[in-house]
């Protein structure tokens, strides 16, 4: 059996732990409880995951590229699943290095993402980073219009914010996992276990960015930032 994200490979795992399961697009599957660990997954699961917890650092890098005024970050993140707060801690790690200061925000709900990104924004020097999250993608247009109303500079995660209207993003190319899991299905087929198929990281990473939101948000795109982009959005 094949799963997308951890909402489907969790009921697949509860239904049997015999099958052997190829997962792609999951976040923290040691967390979660789908392998015992990345090297040696130990049960019927294996696959490929969307992040590695330490490129999460690289939003705020860009943050301070794209904008360098900003010496204030809110950190919008799931708190009640691992990814939410590896990844915060991740950004926390490189935040004194760039003179920036982070406050969590919650992504359980619009109104408490309304609330905390307005109350925020009060403030000056102020950007926004989205981490990843299932949340985040529910709440994906209410959260890209609020930072753009309230001209925050905003990193995120996935390409759909920035062809949404969103500043820039930065993370994983989310097909290329689907491509590499048929080799793994090819070879459990061919007798392999999943026990002793490591899960691997995202091998593809992408940086996209929309210039027309920046020229609506004031924001002069370094050439060297626009030079890395694998899109451009004008």
């Amino acid at each position: 059996m094949a799963g997308n994200g951890t909402a489907t490979v969790t009921p697949l795992l509860q239904a049997t732990r015999t099958v052997p399961i190829v997962f792609v697009n999951v976040i923290d599957p040691v967390g979660a409880g789908f392998v015992a660990s990345l090297a040696q997954p130990g049960g019927n699961a294996t696959g490929f995951t969307i992040f590695e917890y330490g490129m999460s650092g690289k939003w705020l890098e860009l943050l301070k590229q794209i904008a360098p005024r900003v010496t204030r970050a809110a950190v919008l993140r799931d708190p009640a699943v691992a990814s939410g707060i590896g990844q915060f801690g991740a950004v926390q790690a490189v935040a004194p290095s760039l003179g920036v200061e982070l406050s969590p925000v919650d992504v359980r709900d619009v109104g408490e993402i309304e609330r905390a990104v307005t109350a925020f924004a009060r403030s000056s020097n102020g950007g926004l980073i989205v981490t990843g999250s299932a949340l985040a993608l529910v709440h994906q247009d209410p959260i890209i219009s609020l930072a753009n109303r309230h001209r925050l500079p905003a990193v995120y995660w996935n390409r759909r914010f920035v062809t949404g209207g969103g500043l820039i993003s930065y993370g994983p190319d989310t097909i290329d996992p689907f491509r590499r899991a048929a080799g793994y299905v090819d070879r459990i087929l061919k007798g392999a276990k999943p026990a002793d198929l490591p899960v691997q990281a995202p091998t593809k990473y992408e940086l996209l960015i929309n210039l027309k939101t920046a020229k609506t948000l004031g924001l002069e795109v370094p050439p060297p930032l626009l030079a890395r982009a694998d899109e451009v959005i004008e």
